[in-house]
């Protein structure tokens, strides 16, 4: 059945390139009934607020947003933008590969050889990044632009990034090595059914410092930090082309609609919707 323009305008629209793998892009027109729980990706965020108004939370740190804004999101930061009050908003978000963000900085000047160097902005008012990240996307979605054309624009874009936020260390986290343990435990073995007592063990740390640090530490709770593991898995395995029921299964999820649920809570769009690029 084809879908009308109001389902068009609800749905979100994503942008990958086989040859430009280091970014994903992502499009909606209409995003009222769009709605994400607080979640994190490993991948730097950027996007722009391109019509209405939205809420914004990132880490303890809650905003109102207009058109005309830039938001930021460093890996690892727990966000969330949603609808304001039921109004129209429209918005578009870049989704970048740390590797090549922090190499990309490395030859920029900024820390050399050490890890991707956070922004401590959130948000931007500036013209020229917003008015340089819709050039962006309107680029990168142009077929018949050559692939050359779109990295240059993508490392222009992103290194007067660097020069017009000049990022700084953002307040590190709590450094409890425990804690990182645990969260690294989470990771790894997010697809199997972890228990909090395999965690507790594995750190040596009691459950009630553990759920009550851990929170504090990476604005989770451990088995929300297992879920957001587990899409994080999913996405990739869908990046590649999986077939949904099957990377339920292998991301630890019951089933495909338990992946479905969770998928759509936490990033606003369905697998099916994901796996689909324009």
């Amino acid at each position: 059945m084809a879908k009308t323009k109001a389902d068009q305008a609800t749905s979100p629209r994503f942008w990958r390139d086989a040859q430009l793998p280091f970014v994903e892009a992502r499009d909606v027109l209409d995003g009222r009934q769009l709605c994400y729980a607080p979640h994190s990706h490993e991948f730097f965020s950027i996007g722009a607020i391109t019509r209405g108004r939205s809420t914004y939370l990132n880490e303890k740190a809650r905003e109102r947003l207009a058109a005309g804004t830039v938001v930021l999101m460093n890996p690892g930061d727990v966000h969330a933008c949603n609808p304001l009050d039921g109004q129209a908003w429209s918005y578009r978000m870049f989704y970048v590969d740390v590797a090549w963000l922090s190499e990309l900085q490395h030859q920029l000047g900024f820390s050399r050889n050490q890890p991707l160097r956070a922004f401590a902005d959130i948000l931007s008012h500036d013209p020229v990044l917003y008015r340089g990240l819709n050039r962006l996307y309107r680029l990168l979605g142009d077929d018949q632009a050559e692939v050359m054309h779109k990295h240059c624009a993508l490392l222009d874009f992103f290194a007067e990034l660097q020069q017009r936020l000049d990022p700084a260390p953002a307040k590190p986290r709590e450094d409890n090595p425990r804690l990182r343990l645990a969260a690294e435990l989470i990771r790894e073995r997010c697809t199997e059914a972890l228990k909090l007592e395999d965690i507790c063990a594995a750190a040596g740390l009691s459950a009630s410092y553990l759920t009550r640090s851990f929170r504090r530490c990476y604005g989770m709770t451990p088995h929300a930090y297992l879920i957001n593991s587990r899409v994080q898995f999913a996405q990739a395995r869908l990046r590649r082309g999986g077939q949904i029921a099957e990377v339920a299964l292998a991301a630890g999820f019951a089933d495909q609609a338990h992946l479905q649920r969770t998928f759509k809570q936490l990033l606003a769009a369905t697998p099916g919707q994901y796996r689909h690029t324009r």
